[in-house]
């Protein structure tokens, strides 16, 4: 009963955050008031304590919320952008771990070298869910938050990955750089190839369950879309793969799936609205599980300071702020050297300059928050050495991982608003695909009821065929045919219910044809995912009103 207890309040506290959230009217980011709110019940005289399983952690939390980045990705920015992400993700990242775990060791002589570059290692992986938290909706220009998103869904394996050579480098002395490099490639080319495998599998097991059901309830194809992040995962898992990429290749593929095969619009909606819900309740228990662990690591830590004669609390926060410079300095000079890369990939692409300037290098380097993955990553370094002896600096690492965690959110927080006030947005090019998008989807929606409506009519007579085409040329008020439903006259009556459901088949008629559309806009590249997805939304609520109004005149 006592983890029901303790779910249930997780569960409570995530929705008071977000009532907190809207009270502050946005003083404070969600990210920051869920930490709070977790800090606040591992308060003694709340007796709330939840041990962290690093492993469990990673594989409950963890791989929806990267299966549902990597589905909402929108991929043609990412392609386009994939030399900028992945010299970031990747390139990035191995040089935080040689860079920051050298200065780290000579600024702590006590931490071995390998520990030291087991806390470089799980410094690395950003965090791209507190970054959106605190930046706000549309904050933070388009081409770059695609490259941050781009970043943080690959790096977070790239930081792992790099942590767990280290570890094995502790626990043996042990480590050979050729072999390292080899095991990551096949560790990453596996876990992509697997995740995308796991993906393709479902949507087909997904489309034959539609097919059998029709219509019907779309909850089956819903839960067995929930479950494909956590057997992706596992699978990679279980042949010594990259979870974490398998958890991003399935999104990324289910996106494809999905879309290409359209589907009812009642599983499409449902299925949108249990996925904002799943990752709503897994963030905010993430951040709130962040909060709870910060009073017992802060205590540890202290207490192993005093032990070991590491120093006083000053100390102890002197070596955070000097491995958060180190992060920053790190992350700014590789930012600033890929500027000139960037630019050269994007006008290739036809676009404007990638990461131009130095307010924009500064946006990039302080966008890079780090966030839960880091926590349960060096939560996850072993507690003794395979002879039974305590791992030294154990405690002292897990402190400054969460200090850093705690001062990247705090300087996102105060200075990302002066740097974005002013900034450039470019959302025109968004905003001129979208009207490109609209005006093709409507011209194939006229075109659709223009083919339809012959058809329909070509048996009646004249005077209905003008009322029809009435009916086909606008929409007439809906109130003013209920009214008319409700007369004595049959006549009248049964004229405007045929005339109904004429507009309904027509309206149907138009909007499949604005889908074909708009997926056609999005294989030849001129509209991105976020694009399709915007329109395609409007297009299934318009079809669900429509449908359930031709269900409830039935």
């Amino acid at each position: 009963m006592e983890i029901v207890f303790t779910v249930l309040i997780l569960l409570l506290a995530v929705a008071v955050s977000g009532v907190v959230v809207r009270l502050l009217r946005g003083l404070l980011p969600l990210p920051l008031v869920q930490i709070a709110i977790g800090a606040l019940l591992a308060w003694p005289k709340f007796g709330l304590y939840v041990t962290f399983d690093p492993q469990l952690f990673l594989l409950l939390f963890i791989p929806p919320l990267l299966f549902a980045d990597g589905w909402r990705t929108p991929k043609r920015e990412f392609f386009m952008r994939r030399r900028s992400i992945l010299l970031l993700a990747f390139g990035l990242v191995f040089m935080t771990v040689l860079v920051v775990g050298y200065f780290v060791h000579a600024l702590v002589p006590t931490v071995s070298l390998p520990i030291a570059f087991a806390l470089a290692a799980v410094l690395s992986p950003t965090d791209a869910v507190a970054l959106a938290g605190i930046a706000g909706k549309n904050r933070i220009p388009p081409h770059l938050m695609h490259i941050l998103e781009g970043e943080a869904l690959m790096n977070d394996a790239s930081g792992l990955v790099a942590l767990k050579f280290a570890i094995a480098a502790a626990l043996t002395g042990m480590f050979s750089l050729r072999e390292a490099s080899i095991t990551f490639v096949i560790i990453a080319t596996g876990g992509l190839a697997m995740g995308a495998a796991v993906s393709w599998l479902f949507s087909v097991v997904i489309r034959r369950l539609r097919s059998v059901t029709g219509e019907g309830d779309p909850a089956p194809g819903v839960v067995l879309t929930l479950l494909i992040p956590f057997a992706a995962y596992l699978f990679a898992e279980h042949f010594h793969c990259s979870g974490i990429l398998a958890a991003v290749a399935a999104g990324m593929m289910m996106n494809y799936a999905t879309i290409t095969s359209a589907g009812t619009v009642s599983a499409r909606v449902k299925a949108n609205s249990t996925w904002t819900m799943v990752e709503f309740v897994f963030n905010g228990m993430v951040f709130i599980l962040l909060g709870l662990q910060f009073p017992h690591i802060i205590g540890r830590a202290l207490l192993d300071a005093h032990e070991t004669g590491n120093g006083d609390v000053w100390r102890l926060i002197g070596y955070v702020a000097a491995v958060t410079l180190a992060l920053y300095t790190m992350r700014f000079v590789w930012v600033w050297l890929l500027r000139w890369l960037a630019s050269l990939g994007a006008a290739r692409q036809g676009v404007i300059n990638a990461v131009p300037g130095l307010r924009t290098v500064t946006i990039m380097t302080v966008a890079g928050v780090r966030g839960a993955l880091t926590l349960a990553g060096v939560l996850s370094i072993p507690v003794a050495l395979s002879s039974g002896e305590a791992l030294p600096g154990r405690d002292l690492v897990i402190f400054i991982a969460s200090g850093v965690i705690l001062t990247s959110l705090l300087v996102a927080v105060f200075a990302l608003p002066q740097l974005l006030h002013g900034a450039h947005h470019a959302h025109d090019a968004h905003a001129v695909e979208e009207q490109h998008a609209r005006k093709v989807a409507a011209q194939a929606a006229i075109r659709a009821i223009d083919d339809l409506h012959p058809t329909v009519t070509g048996d009646i007579g004249e005077p209905a065929t003008a009322f029809d085409a009435d009916v086909a040329a606008r929409v007439m008020d809906l109130y003013r045919r209920r009214l008319a439903t409700l007369t004595d006259d049959r006549h009248s009556t049964d004229e405007v219910r045929r005339a109904e459901a004429l507009e309904i088949q027509i309206s149907l008629a138009a909007m499949r044809a604005e889908r074909a559309a708009l997926l056609a806009l999005r294989n030849t590249h001129e509209i991105n995912d976020e694009t399709l997805s915007k329109l395609m939304r409007e297009v299934d609520f318009s079809e669900t009103a429509l449908t359930t109004r031709e269900q409830a005149g039935t």
